[in-house]
């Protein structure tokens, strides 16, 4: 007995030592690496899961290709999502436009450990009543029937970030920020295709329970700002897994920053994540979602089957839909100061920030104040 004892803390101890050195070199390797190779493995590793990441603001955004198009929507996606760590508010706006029903629904909130927001367009086959709206699958919009949208999300200490595209699904993820979707503020823009695309979303939009007064209108650009929902009321199960899912992400938000500690820029504790925790990593990206999608698509049936596939989704990736970001910041982190960037491919997005040394002092700032 004496020995197996003594065996087992051996073996504790040199997994200690193991994992002490394993990460001094994880550590050692991430600062030698150059700013852009970094943003540039970042992005690459981002972009099976159907993301892009602007590394000027340090964090993702949703890609035009993603696999999640073709999921479309329905109600029972966002009933479901608290059960999945997924508290949010949102709001839904269906209006009907030539013979089809159209939703475009705006969300704010708590995704994981990530603080984020959304805008998705979305139409079903045909005109819809009211009745309908829970149970419809809704598709997500073609690339003719995309709009160009403008997301700018603001955080409750003046922070913000901001982003421009022609998009089905444009979206704005900060990893490691926790916050209440009360505490988060969306301002859209949606700009459609003619006027009569435009009164409709405006009438939907009135039904929603906006005041004509809290929208701007500008040529065929309509603005609102998303802060609170209004009167939601949810069951006693639904409640429930809120609140839990909130204590779950607080806990793992404070998680995140104390194993990637050494570092302070975005990119710089993903990439500490992924290579020395490669299991949270992928619970950080999702990894479960895109296995069973891959499955389903190239009609494997063994999870090594992903380690096939990824070469060549990166080399389609680089073929296709790289883009050329040009960054105007010349701090060493990313998230430092206000910065822009723009991207030089054609139909591809414009993102601001600012504030982004508050964006990364509010993960802190939400654990002293806590």
């Amino acid at each position: 007995m004496y020995i197996a004892l003594f065996v087992l803390l051996l073996i504790a101890l040199f997994s200690m030592v193991f994992c002490h050195f394993r990460r001094k070199k994880i550590i050692c390797r991430i600062r030698n690496m150059e700013k852009c190779e970094k943003c540039s493995l970042v992005e690459e590793l981002a972009h099976p899961f159907g993301y892009v990441y602007h590394c000027c603001c340090g964090f993702f955004s949703s890609t035009v290709d993603a696999w999640q198009k073709d999921a479309g929507y329905t109600w029972a996606y966002d009933y479901l999502a608290p059960r999945f760590q997924m508290v949010f508010d949102s709001l839904p706006v269906y209006f009907n436009y030539r013979d089809r029903t159209w939703l475009i629904e705006f969300w704010k909130g708590q995704y994981g450990i990530n603080a984020g927001g959304e805008i998705g367009i979305y139409h079903s086959d045909r005109l819809l009543s009211e009745t309908e709206y829970r149970t419809a699958h809704f598709e997500a919009a073609n690339e003719e029937e995309m709009l160009s949208c403008t997301l700018q999300l603001f955080l409750d200490n003046g922070a913000f970030v901001k982003i421009s595209q022609r998009h089905w699904w444009l979206t704005a993820f900060l990893p490691g920020v926790f916050s209440r979707p009360s505490e988060l503020c969306l301002k859209a823009t949606v700009c459609f295709r003619n006027r009569e695309m435009m009164e409709a979303f405006f009438r939907g939009l009135c039904r929603a329970g906006y005041s004509p007064e809290w929208v701007t209108v500008q040529n065929l650009s309509l603005s609102f700002t998303f802060h609170h929902p209004g009167k939601v009321h949810y069951g006693f199960l639904t409640r429930f897994h809120r609140r839990l899912s909130q204590c779950l992400n607080r806990m793992y938000c404070r998680l995140f920053l104390w194993v990637t500690r050494p570092f302070t820029c975005t990119e710089d504790r993903i990439l500490f994540l992924y290579y020395y925790i490669p299991f949270c990593f992928r619970k950080l990206m999702r990894l479960r979602r895109f296995h069973r999608h891959c499955h389903r698509k190239h009609g494997c049936r063994r999870p090594k089957c992903c380690r096939k596939c990824r070469p060549a989704r990166r080399r389609a990736a680089r073929g296709a839909g790289s883009t050329a970001h040009a960054c105007r910041n010349d701090a060493s982190c990313g998230n430092s100061g206000n910065c822009s960037c723009r991207n030089d491919a054609p139909g591809a997005s414009s993102v601001d920030c600012s504030g982004g040394n508050t964006i990364r002092d509010a993960r802190f700032r939400r654990r002293r104040k806590s």
